[in-house]
């Protein structure tokens, strides 16, 4: 009985520290616009690169996010910036925690 505990609250662990890592997000990007009165930032998602596939498929127009940034981050970038940061999903929506120029 009690190995039976212990399995299960090993797998709500598990399951709790899947769900933290999968809510943060590592992404690159290119700054496409900021807009410091709003507090948000536009970037387009550089997509990874993947091996394979099939000769002429669609693979789409690059994707861009616009988002509110957290903290003080929007002072030191600039449209254009090549960057890589952490997306978090809250309760109001997406927000970048950390950008790192490139």
């Amino acid at each position: 009985m009690k190995m039976s505990g212990i399995i299960l609250a090993g797998c709500a662990a598990i399951i709790a520290l899947g769900s933290a890592a999968s809510a943060q997000q590592g992404l690159t990007g290119t700054v496409t616009r900021i807009d410091r009165l709003d507090g948000t930032i536009s970037i387009q998602l550089q997509k990874p690169q993947t091996q394979g596939g099939t000769v002429g498929a669609n693979t789409g127009a690059p994707e861009e996010l616009k988002t509110k940034v957290q903290g003080n981050l929007l002072n030191t970038l600039h449209a254009g910036d090549r960057v890589k940061f952490s997306l978090t999903d809250s309760s109001g929506g997406k927000t970048i925690t950390d950008v790192e120029r490139q």
